[in-house]
Order: structure tokens, then sequence, then C-alpha cells
């Protein structure tokens, strides 16, 4: 009997359940060590589990959809030391998908390396009857992602690149399964309500001085290769607002309360209907609004990509919703994202009339202004602390300096 090795889930897992969203080869096709051969998906991220050696796919012991939990596993792999080489194996597979189905759905290979699809992928092409080439995939190396099908079925039909001008269809009522991203959504905000007393309090903020900033040094930044937005500012604000109430970056155990030293700030990217996903900046205390730019452009590219590790998304002990970006003046509560015990909810920017003291005198003037928002949990924080908290947030922003 051959050796074999098991295909294990990983052990790091934060806060949510892992599910099987796709196998990437079927029993008996070879693959070689580090070569993705499954997809996992939580409510946070999706990412790739790599074949631990080489070998043949020799089993599958959990399917698409099956909940996965840390050290499970997942599949067999049975090893050989005689695999066919990569041309052959591109060979064979090719030769297995075009006897499977007379739709196109190996992508084209042009300028790149060959796009692996996924069973999930292959279904949802072949329902709807579109050809690979037509669809522009974000995975790692340009493979093609169950998402970007359903995005490039979302935009409509399309004829050399261009969006069609026909109108859109009407609307058709009926049943949309969850998928298992939206469904642990659910569960982790079910979960956040009904353990924490939510409690939010409401604030303004001026934002000239940190636009006049950005003005200024955008382009420089840039340059540098840090895309200098308002939420590199945001979070260097919320980190240095930690300093006067440092309980908000904290954590309610039963029997005691852990303050945590390092402030690991999440960011939520929204996806669409697909919900949201939260990447962390680790250790926001450390680091320059250049530094936060830097690593704040970088983890938002690659989750709209869909290329986050799970370390990306792990470790955080404060979140913020820049829910403003999609139209909202206020929102609130913002739901938790436990086990952390606050959340910044950062509203529309815009153009208000507020009254200011000039040359001694109340006049009305026009500022960039937004509702912030900080929901918090009332077991860790009570409202001096939270307004506290809000007053340093806007102060901060509100008092810029414009030197780099």
């Amino acid at each position: 009997m051959a050796d074999t090795t098991n295909i294990v889930m990983p052990l790091e897992q934060e806060g949510s359940k892992s599910v099987i969203r796709a196998w990437l080869k079927k029993v008996g096709e070879p693959v070689r060590r580090d070569e993705p051969i499954v997809e996992l998906e939580t409510d946070k991220v999706a990412v790739e589990v790599p074949s631990p050696s080489d070998g043949i796919l020799a089993s599958i012991a959990l399917n698409e959809g099956d909940e996965a939990a840390p050290g499970a596993t997942l599949g067999v792999l049975s090893l050989s030391s005689a695999l066919p080489d990569a041309a052959t194996s591109r060979a064979q597979q090719s030769q297995r998908t075009e006897q499977q189905s007379s739709i196109a759905i190996t992508p084209r290979t042009d300028d790149g390396p060959e796009r692996r699809l996924s069973p999930l992928v292959k279904r949802l092409l072949s329902d709807h009857k579109l050809d690979a080439a037509e669809v522009a995939g974000t995975g790692r190396d340009g493979r093609i992602t169950h998402k970007d099908v359903q995005d490039h079925l979302a935009r409509g039909p399309t004829k050399s690149g261009a969006k069609a001008s026909t109108p859109a269809a009407p609307v058709k009522g009926g049943k949309i399964p969850h998928d298992a991203m939206r469904r642990s959504i659910g569960e982790h905000m079910s979960r956040s309500v009904a353990i924490a007393p939510h409690v939010t309090a409401v604030f303004e903020a001026d934002f000239s001085a940190i636009i006049a900033h950005r003005n200024k040094h955008k382009e420089a930044y840039a340059k540098a290769g840090a895309p200098l937005t308002f939420s590199a500012y945001i979070i260097r604000a919320a980190a240095e607002a930690m300093k006067v109430s440092p309980n908000v970056n904290a954590r309610w155990h039963d029997d005691f309360l852990e303050v945590f030293e390092d402030i690991n700030i999440g960011m939520g990217v929204a996806l669409g209907d697909k919900g949201l996903i939260v990447p962390v900046i680790k250790r926001a205390q450390t680091l320059s609004l250049k530094e936060t730019a830097g690593q704040l452009g970088d983890v938002t590219e690659r989750a709209r990509k869909n290329q986050l590790r799970p370390a990306d998304v792990q470790g955080g002990t404060f979140t913020i919703s820049n829910h403003g970006v999609s139209g909202s003046l206020v929102a609130t509560p913002i739901i938790i994202n436990q086990p952390q015990s606050a959340i910044l909810g950062v509203g529309k920017l815009e153009k208000r009339v507020v009254v200011r003291d000039v040359g001694g005198a109340d006049a009305m003037v026009i500022k960039p202004m937004a509702y912030v928002s900080l929901t918090i949990d009332h077991r860790v924080l009570d409202g001096h602390q939270t307004n506290a908290w809000l007053t340093r947030f806007v102060e901060v922003l509100a008092t810029w300096p414009l030197a780099d």
C-alpha cells in the first residue's frame, strides 16, 4: 500500500467557522507540493490550502459546504515519486475538461500561467453558459474565483469589454441560498448583539485640517507607495485616542478585563453583496502616517482581489467601519466585532454650515464635516470613557499639523 499523508485544516482561525468552498483537484489527479488543492472560506477571508507534498489526491474527507474545524483532515494524499511533468498534467487536465463539457471553461494563457478553475467556478460557468476567457480573474496568478463569475454576471452581458447598453431585466423574486461567508457574518453579528449591551455616542468631526494636509502631501506619499486616504488619518487618530481611554482597546472576560498593549486596528472593506472583510493594521500605535497609509493600501488592494492571508485578518483589538463611503451619515448601532469592546463608525463627509468663533464673535462658516460614532460594550465602558475617547479622536483630526 502506498504511503499517504493527510491534508489538514490550518490551526489558525479567528473567531468564525470555516467551510470548504471548493476543491481545486479531483480524486485521482496529481498535485505538487505547495500547489493549492482546496479553498476554505470564513466570514473574514477565503484562503487556499497548499498540498503538503507531491502526490495523488486519494480521497476527500470533507465536501464543498462542509464545516472544517481547526486541525481537521480535509482529504488524503497518496505520495508518489513519479508525477507527470507540468506540461503533461496540463494536457491531461485539458483533455478531461473537454470531455466533461462542450462549454469552453479553460481560460486563455496568452500572457501568464494557466489559471486553475475550481469545481465551483466550472459549475457556475457551465450553468450560465459562460466562456472563462470572458471573465477577469482576480485570484492568485489571475485565477478566476467564484466571486469573479458572480461579479461578471452582475455587470450583465458585455462585448469587447464594454458594458451592454440594453436595460436591465426586471428583478425576479426567489430564494437565494446563503453562501458560507454571509451565513458566518449573520451568526457572528447575532452572537455579538446577544452577549454585549451596545451603546452608541455620536460626535462631529471637522476634516479641514486633514484635507489640507492630504492636498499638500498626497503626491509625495503616492510616489513612496503609500496612497494617502482619509482612512489612514482615521487609524492614526484612533490610535492616539486610546491614550486617554485605553479600555476601548480591551476584551471582556467573565472574571477580568484584558487591556491590550498593542493597538491592532481592523478596517472594514466592502465586498459588495458578499458583505465585508476586515484586514488588520498591526501595532498601529507604532506607525507613522506614511507607514499606516502604505500598509492600509496593501491590505485593501489584496482584500478586493481575494488575496488576503489568514494572518491579515487575525488579532484585531479594535475595528473601524467607514460606512460613509457608501453614503450614510450615521449608522447606529454598528455591531461590535467580537470579542472586541468597541467599534468606530465614520459617516459621509459633506460640507455643512457650522458656528465658529471668528475674531471673538460667532460666525457661520462652511466646513467639511462628518458624524463619527463609537459603539461600546457597556460591560466594559461607560459614557465618560466613551466621550473622552471621541473628544480626543475629533481633536486629533481637527488640529492635524500641515507639516509632514
